[in-house]
């Protein structure tokens, strides 16, 4: 049972549910606000997608013994902002099911995998850090405008580190929420803990809407997520097989889509905290911050949209730094193994950048253009290595 409740565990899942909410809630909102949901529908949507990450991130982590963790599709979501415009809720439905039989169908042809195996780690691993750079980097920011509490909380950081490496993030996140009560920060009058009921909304099936906007969401979700997801979990180590994991979150959504689950797909920035060593010294028992990920996950789903109140009673600068501290880690070990190999070098310096520059092109997140752009330059030094030889 000792392994159940290991505070590494729980803080890491708590973390990384707390930022993956925090940092993409509103933007589900207004999704389904394109889409003209009453508060019932939303709540359907809030119930759905929690109800999604929380089976399919404890499902998968304990059948493979890895930190799988799951998430809705920001981008995607994004995206249906103005892809919804105009389309009632049961066209929008259709829609949710239309990509979920697609990304369901790519993973069980194997394609995904087959394409992700010719990706080589140190190319993996500087995707990785391009898309986690912003989060260290955000943690400074925020010491610009709440220096105390961020302050403190990276000086309890340092201190873990000697003292408590075990319990160093738990350790800074009780250190900012102490500092933030008393700075009136804390929000918790926005705490309502009211149960979620799902909705079954039956879907209608427009052929330009599943095109238009269907095929949109697949690719975003598939380009923009799982790619990037992958990659995480090989930049950590974990050899999980791709295509189980890809047909499992697309049969989620199946069966989630008609109360409004729009996208299921592999997590990047969250599941790094959960594969940090902060999660656990030992990588094999890492998978239990992913469980207990899922934990949060099926309670948010459970409160269903009211649940956002706990979430949006921590002040942002505390998130932002959290999440930092939490990532510090990971960050450096995936600029260490993008730059380790010199002959690699400069394909992960071009992933790396044009990663971490944010570009979007097509609609498609810079996440994706980095990995085809580091590929390139891959292919390119491989041939003139060969001639050279």
């Amino acid at each position: 049972m000792g392994n159940w409740f290991r505070i590494s565990h729980i803080s890491a899942g708590f973390i990384a549910v707390l930022v993956g909410y925090t940092s993409s809630v509103a933007i589900i909102f207004q999704a389904a606000t394109a889409a003209h949901a009453t508060p019932a529908e939303l709540n359907s949507w809030m119930w759905a997608l929690g109800i999604g990450m929380g089976v399919s991130c404890i499902g998968l982590s304990l059948r493979y013994r890895s930190p799988v963790l799951t998430a809705w599709s920001t981008p995607g979501a994004a995206l249906l902002v103005t892809g919804l415009s105009g389309l009632g809720m049961a066209q929008a439905i259709g829609v949710f099911l239309f990509s979920s039989l697609l990304i369901t169908a790519s993973g069980m042809t194997g394609w995904f995998q087959k394409t992700m195996e010719y990706v080589p780690r140190h190319v993996a691993a500087a995707m990785l850090a391009g898309i986690l750079i912003r989060f260290g980097m955000d943690l400074f920011v925020a010491m610009q405008t709440q220096w105390l509490m961020v302050g403190l909380m990276f000086l309890a950081y340092l201190s873990g580190r000697f003292w408590m490496p075990r319990y160093t993030i738990p350790g800074a996140l009780a250190v900012g929420i102490a500092c933030a009560a008393p700075l009136g920060l804390l929000h918790l009058d926005l705490l309502s803990w009211q149960p979620a009921a799902p909705l079954f909304m039956k879907p209608e099936f427009s052929l330009s809407a599943l095109i238009g906007v269907g095929i949109p969401l697949f690719i975003v979700t598939m380009t923009s997520q799982n790619v990037p997801g992958l990659a995480v979990l090989r930049a950590n180590g974990f050899d999980t097989p791709a295509s189980p994991l890809i047909t499992s979150t697309g049969i989620v959504g199946l069966v989630l889509a008609p109360f409004g689950g729009y996208a299921f797909n592999l997590a990047a920035i969250t599941a790094a905290i959960c594969m940090s060593k902060d999660a656990d010294p030992d990588p094999s028992r890492r998978y239990m911050a992913s469980v207990w990920a899922g934990i949060f996950y099926l309670l948010t789903g459970v409160f269903g949209a009211t649940v956002v109140g706990l979430f949006t009673a921590f002040p942002t600068e505390l998130v932002a730094a959290i999440a930092g501290l939490a990532l510090l880690g990971t960050i450096g070990n995936s600029l260490a193994g993008a730059l380790g190999d010199e002959k690699g070098r400069e394909a992960a310096l071009v992933t790396f950048i044009c990663t971490a520059s944010g570009m979007s092109f097509m609609g498609i997140g810079s996440a994706f253009w980095g990995l085809v752009f580091g590929m390139c330059v891959h292919a390119v030094m491989a041939r003139a290595g060969k001639r050279v030889l």
